[in-house]
């Protein structure tokens, strides 16, 4: 994943830029209280604070990040509910000190987090927030890919983010506001070459559509890897470069000892982290790595396929334009062989009006400035009323 750390600002390096905005009295925008925006993913959670500006129709640029704290796993599938919700306040409670504020001071949190698929994943995590916040402030909770794409579009929900990292998953929404996801259902029910298509109804209008594709992820190129040099070993594959280049990565002496590393910690993460080997090897012109990621580009480019199709966000005549927002570290890869690079190439193919983001802030920034945008709309909206 990309370092944001210090792309995402510094306030002394904003302060000149920030003219002609209602800063309120602590000069930095705090004096009119903060937002929070939580970035929770399998492998790590950032949460980042900025101010609120209430009487602006449109925030600075760059945008002022009061604090920024790092911490890990928040998603309740992978961690459990309780390590899950302390990872989350604790993270709160970092960025709001680093910037100098406390929890009175916040007027809106929104958490982008993976493992919510459904209303019940919202409401499980609202109700955790609740319990530390008071009833004023407004509170937001998406699946993490909303955030991801948030950061691509500056808070706007409209196009499609494809997330490739530890896992993926293709989020989009139309104008209209309706919403659709590809993949994103883990590990175990990426369902390794078949796909299932879900589509739930609320008030008789279709509000929510998902796929469950080949897993694409991080972990499913790495797996696929992993199972290539048992296939290998044991007569079932052809050889593969991947044999040696994966043992030496993880300090084993041979193809057995995988096994017993394999399962004596399945972690997604450490799984995912021999991804760079597998490029490394088609490179190097390994056809069983080559086809690997191929495949893998592939299932990337079929859960965006899925979404823009579902949505109708290529237009009637398929030529219509729309954002695809590139996010994760599968999609970064900067080598030769760029995974990233082949994917928007066959999403162009078919969709020529796709136009490829890869954003300028990271997922966490783009959960605040979707809280600032719905602060926005549900003022514009009561003053209407």
């Amino acid at each position: 994943m990309s370092n944001y750390g210090e792309s995402n600002g510094d306030l002394n390096v904003y302060e000149k830029q920030l003219e002609g905005h209602d800063l309120g009295e602590n000069g930095d925008g705090s004096g009119n209280g903060v937002i929070l925006g939580i970035d929770g993913g399998t492998t790590s959670t950032v949460c980042v604070c900025i101010p609120f500006f209430p009487s602006s129709k449109t925030l600075p640029k760059p945008l002022p990040i009061l604090g920024r704290a790092v911490s890990g796993c928040s998603n309740h599938n992978s961690v459990g509910e309780t390590a899950a919700r302390d990872t989350l306040e604790e993270v709160m409670a970092e960025a709001l000190s680093k910037s100098g504020s406390n929890w009175s001071t916040v007027h809106a949190v929104c958490l982008g987090v993976s493992g919510v698929n459904h209303p019940t994943d919202q409401e499980r995590i609202l109700y955790w927030l609740r319990e530390i916040f008071p009833s004023h402030v407004k509170l937001y909770v998406r699946n993490d890919a909303v955030a991801a794409l948030a950061s691509g579009t500056m808070g706007k929900l409209h196009g499609c983010v494809l997330i490739a990292g530890t896992g993926c998953i293709s989020y989009g929404f139309a104008e209209d506001g309706r919403e659709a996801r590809a993949s994103g259902a883990g590990p175990v029910l990426g369902d390794w070459g078949r796909y299932v298509l879900h589509i739930w109804c609320v008030d008789s209008s279709l509000r929510y559509a998902v796929v469950l594709c080949v897993n694409c992820s991080g972990y499913g190129i790495a797996a696929k890897a992993l199972t290539a040099v048992i296939r290998a070993h044991d007569g079932r594959g052809p050889q593969t470069m991947l044999t040696d280049k994966i043992l030496k990565a993880i300090h084993l002496s041979s193809p057995e000892e995988l096994i017993g590393w394999t399962y004596a910690d399945p972690s997604w993460a450490r799984i995912a982290a021999l991804v760079p080997e597998v490029v490394s090897c088609a490179e190097a012109c390994d056809q069983v790595a080559t086809k690997i990621l191929v495949d893998a580009v592939q299932d990337l480019a079929l859960s965006v396929k899925a979404v823009v199709q579902r949505l109708s966000l290529c237009g009637e005549d398929g030529n219509g334009s729309f954002p695809v927002v590139m996010v994760g570290g599968v999609l970064e890869a900067n080598r030769t062989w760029d995974i990233g690079e082949e994917v928007v190439k066959c999403i162009q193919d078919q969709f020529p009006g796709a136009h490829p983001i890869r954003p300028q802030v990271e997922p966490a920034v783009g959960a605040a400035l979707l809280a600032w945008n719905f602060l926005m709309k549900e003022s514009t909206e009561n003053c209407h009323s």
